[in-house]
């Protein structure tokens, strides 16, 4: 894509600065790097086959000013957001590490830590290795402005043979603030071999606002390590949420994933997942709950390059109101990728005549000794089953709750954090509110 200067919302970023330089050369360099690149690269269009249903245009005529402080909040006003079960947290208000608001206990074999102090302790080698090494930013805008004013970020490291029991929370905290701003959340997980850790990236808001936000997530899932990863998309109505997550797993390695998507005007989550050695196994799991006049695309990309992975994948979209559910995800098995297992599935649910999901599930295979499938279907509630229920007692919207929700439950349900399931489990009720 060619360089533009006629966006407001691009030229208004590029012409902050950028974080100060680090005395660490390699940071400066990926943030010059990063920064050359977001230069060159413009807004994605319809015109590109990969965004020709996700309309960026309202978002270029906006303009966001970087955070460079944290805003004003304390634990009463979060306690609500904290998971009970995570064993540490991380907290970031706009972007900005929240130190009093975060909980990092000392783990043995375990780093959780904010990236300003990764950068400075005994990891700080491991992190140069792989920060920015897997969100490619030759291609995708975001993760170059993201990569570019990085600033902040979540950090977690695990040894070999190490294990968390209980999961690690990162909670990213959007306020409104006088002008509308631009965030870059960053989390950077590296799980060593036959490790294992539950990670809850939440992304909220205290009030509806109008920001930006470019999150990246990067995990290294080494030889025979396993990795829950669970993402909530919760941001502002009025919010804006261009999202990339990139995962490298190593032989015999398992990351099991889900994410979910309820907030913000417009959201995006790019996903790619490379096998880069045999055996490997990968769930990836969505579930879009949209309503008004939401727009929401999930794209996702798993790259089996050996032999012997398998891949299975769940996306379930319930669109109401005049909202839009995007969904494409591609399997691609190279030629070396012999006996690769994979199965994707795509279902969407309509709830009222103006919503709008669109599918395109993709395989490209070029080794012949392997198992693939994929389909896509989309509908609405069946009538019979809700007069079924009715005739047994229940209201019409009441059936309409538990239809929807046995719908979207076989993804929510196995999500590993109970207090996790049951909000969801809230919030799929109140989605089914809106009469079509």
């Amino acid at each position: 894509m060619a360089a533009t200067g006629s966006s407001p919302f691009l030229t208004t970023l590029l012409a902050e600065r950028p974080p100060a330089g680090s005395e660490f050369e390699w940071l400066s360099r990926l943030r010059s790097q990063a920064l050359e690149r977001a230069n060159a690269l413009s807004v994605p269009s319809t015109r590109d086959e990969e965004w020709r249903f996700t309309d960026l245009s309202a978002l270029t005529r906006l303009s966001f000013q970087p955070v460079r402080s944290a805003g004003a909040l304390d634990a009463a006003d979060l306690r609500t957001r904290f998971i009970p079960e995570a064993c540490a947290r991380l907290v970031f208000i706009d972007g900005v590490f929240a130190p009093q608001l975060s909980e990092l206990p000392a783990v043995g074999g375990v780093l959780v830590s904010e990236l300003r102090a990764a950068i400075h302790s005994s990891r700080a080698a491991e992190l140069e290795a792989h920060l920015g090494k897997l969100a490619r930013i030759d291609a995708n805008l975001f993760a170059a402005l993201n990569t570019a004013f990085l600033d902040h970020g979540a950090v977690i490291v695990l040894d070999a043979d190490a294990a968390l029991s209980a999961p690690v929370q990162i909670l990213h905290v959007a306020t409104r603030r006088e002008r509308a701003h631009a965030i870059y959340p960053r989390t950077l997980l590296m799980a060593g071999a036959r490790s294992r850790c539950t990670l809850i990236e939440d992304f909220i808001a205290t009030e509806d606002a109008g920001y930006f936000a470019a999150p990246v997530t990067e995990i290294v899932v080494a030889r025979e390590a396993s990795i829950e990863h669970v993402r909530l998309q919760r941001q502002a109505p009025g919010a804006f949420d261009l999202g990339t997550c990139a995962v490298a797993q190593a032989a015999g390695s398992r990351y099991q994933a889900a994410n979910v998507v309820l907030g913000a005007r417009l959201s995006r989550l790019d996903w790619h997942v490379a096998h880069e050695g045999p055996g490997c196994e990968t769930v990836l799991d969505g579930l879009t709950l949209i309503g008004a006049r939401q727009l929401a695309d999930t794209h996702s990309m798993v790259d089996h390059a050996h032999p012997q992975g398998r891949l299975r994948q769940l996306y379930k979209a319930v669109a109401s109101g005049g909202a839009h559910a995007v969904f494409n995800g591609k399997i691609l098995v190279r030629q070396g990728a012999q006996r690769t297992d994979a199965a994707q599935s795509c279902r969407g649910l309509l709830l009222s005549a103006r919503a709008q999901i669109d599918a395109k599930p993709q395989l490209e295979i070029f080794a012949d000794d392997v198992k693939c499938a994929h389909g896509a279907a989309i509908g609405q509630l069946d009538p019979e089953e809700a007069f079924y229920l009715q005739c047994r007692g229940l209201s019409a919207q009441k059936a309409r709750n538990l239809l929807t929700y046995g719908f979207a439950a076989e993804v929510i349900e196995r999500i590993p954090v109970a207090s996790v399931v049951r909000e969801l489990e809230r919030a799929l009720v109140e989605r089914t509110v809106e009469v079509a």
